[in-house]
């Protein structure tokens, strides 16, 4: 007697390769991308980490995610992690390797050859590499150009901005694509209700008008221009409060709380510091702000976008295209232009300002999602898989 049963195929598997797990950009999109408990995957993943779990690790492996962590605790230590990573990518076996920022690409791409696999991905994220990189991560980038032509077949850009950059370092353009970030947009009802709590418990009445930033306190987020414009604005109007939420926003910063008692109206500022509940966070806000001085794909504005709130951004890497007509964009570094913006998004009816999140979190939705990001990735994956034999990269088509 014949069966028709035909066992299912085994999935291809990705190694990923990353410096850490600590919660960052790169970080919360490769737990994104290979969360398995969202849609059906083509591809395995597992995930190594160059130093520890960090504060993701835990949270991949509870959702069904390996994740393999090599102990390297400084870059003193590289050679003898270089080798624990090839042995790890022999045991595992991976058809593709992929890695993520500078140092990963350079370690993993050649672990990634040591071991004998040639289909890897590199990843790159950042836009200002001038201001923006101590100098080892200078040397790692300028080693990652030169043999960005005979290591990577594919070069995964977060940003088109980042792309332009990397492509006058020296980065072979002929292998780039660019994949931005993905986003849930299916956070639950229950964040509205946390939402009014929130505001009810720092008594912002339902009329007023929150502005909000979610940042850490970092040069490069510019927080003393959001400072300054958030300060002209609540001196103009009564009915603004203003939220800032990450590292180090909290009243005992004293750099910080010396920009805003600079402020006309230093009682207007509210610091919540780190939180677990960012959603909640901006959906308590009326408009959210982005200051920075540098960003590639700025992950906060587009957070902020898929709960619906409507954003006023400085124009910094694919801030602009990312936003689109669903909010107002301003110079960097220009505390008055910033104002004036916020000024006039705080001075629309509510209902305008309703339709203009509601445009934010469509665009998310059909360009941005997490389903979309997933998409471009597989694209990009079966691109490697074909280019199985040759040397260079094939037609880099549809990731964009």
């Amino acid at each position: 007697m014949t069966s028709n049963y035909l066992a299912p195929m085994p999935r291809r598997k990705v190694l990923h390769v990353i410096v850490g797990l600590d919660v960052g950009g790169a970080e919360r999109t490769l737990q994104r991308l290979v969360d398995p408990a969202s849609d059906f995957h083509e591809y395995e993943h597992v995930v190594v980490s160059l130093t520890t779990p960090g504060r993701l690790g835990p949270a991949m492996q509870s959702r069904g995610v390996r994740v393999l962590a090599l102990g390297m605790r400084d870059f003193r230590h590289a050679l003898s992690t270089l080798w624990k990573l090839r042995q790890a990518i022999r045991a595992e076996h991976p058809d593709i390797v992929q890695c993520w920022m500078y140092h990963a690409d350079l370690m993993g791409g050649v672990a990634a050859r040591l071991a004998g696999q040639s289909r890897i991905v590199w990843g790159i994220r950042t836009t200002d590499i001038v201001s923006g990189s101590s100098r080892m991560t200078a040397v790692v980038r300028r080693i990652c150009a030169a043999l960005s032509r005979v290591i990577p077949r594919i070069i995964v850009c977060a940003a088109e901005a980042a792309r332009r950059t990397h492509v006058a370092e020296g980065y072979d353009s002929a292998r780039m694509v660019v994949i931005p970030n993905g986003y849930d947009t299916t956070q639950p009802l229950a964040v509205d209700d946390q939402a009014r709590q929130l505001r009810a418990q720092h008594a912002i009445g339902p009329d007023a008008v929150v502005i909000g930033c979610v940042a850490r306190f970092n040069v490069y987020k510019d927080l003393r221009t959001f400072v300054r414009a958030t300060g002209v604005v609540a001196a103009s109007r009564d009915d603004v409060r203003v939220i800032m939420v990450g590292l180090g926003l909290e009243r005992a910063n004293q750099e910080l709380m010396a920009w805003i008692n600079e402020t006309e109206s230093p009682g207007r500022f509210i610091l919540l510091g780190e939180r677990d509940d960012v959603p909640s966070c901006l959906a308590s806000m009326d408009i959210f702000c982005l200051s920075s001085r540098s960003e590639g794909m700025p992950n906060a504005v587009a957070e902020a976008m898929a709960m619906g709130v409507p954003c006023v951004a400085t124009d910094v890497g694919d801030t602009a295209i990312l936003v689109g007509d669903t909010g107002l964009i301003v110079p960097r570094e220009n505390p008055a232009a910033l104002a004036s913006a916020l000024s006039a998004m705080a001075g629309m009816p509510s209902a305008a300002r309703r339709e203009l999140g509601m445009r934010a979190r469509q665009r998310i939705e059909t360009d941005y999602s997490v389903g979309r990001m997933r998409e471009r990735y597989d694209e990009v994956y079966d691109q490697v898989m074909r280019s199985a034999g040759s040397n260079g990269p094939q037609a880099l088509t549809g990731t964009r």
